[in-house]
């Protein structure tokens, strides 16, 4: 298979959104880690807008190029999965998510919390809740956080590993044929687009979101797919050729969905509940505007048909590290920064940009240190020239 150069960009972009969407996050109404004084709920239809599709595309995107690694490494894929996974989603969760839970307990328990960090670090270890605001909104440790992602994606690579070893390869052939016959063709357009209406329409409200792995239905089943989707059609043409026809037609759809979801929340604002058979509609709307925006996008990257440069090699190796790091990072800032008392105008884009350029320090002397490099996802050793293999675990 050839490297492709337009999912590089994809994978890098979609992870730097994710830096946009969680400073947004501390502007919002909806709960997170730490939070504003001054909310700016004007910016939860622009968070909406990513919302559906944002992690998805991430997970379709890691399924091609799980399809490079095992088609490069057969024997010894899932040692180098693991690897290049368990090690920095253990090291992230001792280390680099701490400071997340500890900074939400200093904002949210009343009165304070005042046992400092090293005596948080010592109950953080010994596991459990650390402190529970009500029933069921407990801070507990140790905690994955934004770092889900990780586990997730080992987890759909040991089943992906489990499945080539011991279901019989007529099995999986005859799968696999069967799922590229159906997204052959205008196929692709609308086969995943319909499985993921029905799980948001089905699951989700019997099996909303919980990213604990071990009770999350309605992830499994969205993440699961476009996982696999994205590892089974990796060195087919066929379809990528389709996304890119049709990228204004499904850019379209997408803003079309996403206008009449919007227009659907905004008609029930002040009502205390939305009617099931509207939530239905809502929750639609929802799964054709993830899977049109996913297409969409696809599509452009593929007609932009980017070649190989410094920058790209640069960016795909340094990604992982920014991901591991940037939802600290945003945290530890946006509490510093309260004694302040910035307008969140000028707050927001200052955290974006400082988060940006801790970052990218934190990657320039992550891939200079020999024993940083596995815990962040990196080969042990920088290679002389960029291969292929250099890129960061979630490539």
């Amino acid at each position: 298979m050839q490297r492709r150069h337009d999912i590089d960009w994809v994978r890098i972009l979609a992870f730097g959104l994710l830096v946009l969407y969680h400073v947004g996050m501390y502007y919002v109404s909806w709960d997170w880690h730490v939070k504003s004084p001054e909310l700016v709920t004007a910016l939860e239809p622009l968070m909406i807008l990513s919302a559906p599709w944002r992690l998805a595309l991430l997970f379709l995107v890691s399924g091609v190029a799980t399809a490079h690694l095992r088609a490069k490494l057969p024997s010894g894929f899932l040692r180098q999965r693991s690897w290049r996974l368990l090690l920095p989603l253990l090291f992230g969760m001792y280390v680099v998510v701490p400071p997340q839970a500890y900074f939400e307990l200093v904002e949210k328990v009343p009165g304070g919390y005042h046992a400092g960090y090293f005596g948080f670090i010592a109950d953080y270890l010994k596991g459990g809740d650390l402190h529970c605001m009500a029933p069921g909104d407990c801070v507990d440790g140790p905690t994955w956080n934004h770092l889900w992602f990780v586990a997730y994606l080992w987890t759909y690579s040991l089943g992906l590993w489990a499945a080539c070893r011991l279901l019989p390869q007529s099995w999986r052939d005859t799968a696999a044929a069967f799922l590229r016959r159906a997204c052959n063709g205008q196929g692709i357009l609308w086969w995943p687009m319909l499985g993921l209406v029905a799980a948001r329409v089905l699951v989700y409200p019997h099996a909303p979101s919980s990213h604990d792995l071990v009770d999350d239905a309605y992830n499994h089943l969205q993440y699961g797919l476009v996982f696999a989707l994205g590892f089974l059609l990796a060195a087919s043409e066929g379809p990528w050729e389709q996304l890119r026809r049709h990228r204004h037609r499904m850019l379209v759809l997408a803003m079309a969905a996403y206008a009449l979801m919007l227009a659907a929340f905004l008609a029930f604002d002040d009502s205390e509940a939305i009617p099931s058979a509207w939530m239905s509609l809502i929750w639609g709307l929802w799964g054709v505007m993830q899977w049109a925006a996913i297409a969409a996008i696809l599509g452009y990257a593929r007609h932009w048909n980017p070649q190989d440069s410094p920058l790209l090699r640069y960016l795909t190796a340094a990604v992982f590290p920014f991901y591991i790091l940037h939802q600290t990072v945003i945290v530890v800032l946006a509490h510093h920064l309260k004694p302040l008392r910035l307008a969140p105008a000028l707050e927001g884009p200052l955290l974006i940009a400082a988060t940006f350029a801790i970052c990218l320090l934190g990657y320039e002397g992550i891939r200079r240190i020999g024993w940083l490099r596995p815990l962040f996802g990196l080969r042990r050793e920088p290679a002389t020239r960029q291969l292929p293999d250099a890129r960061p675990a979630t490539g």
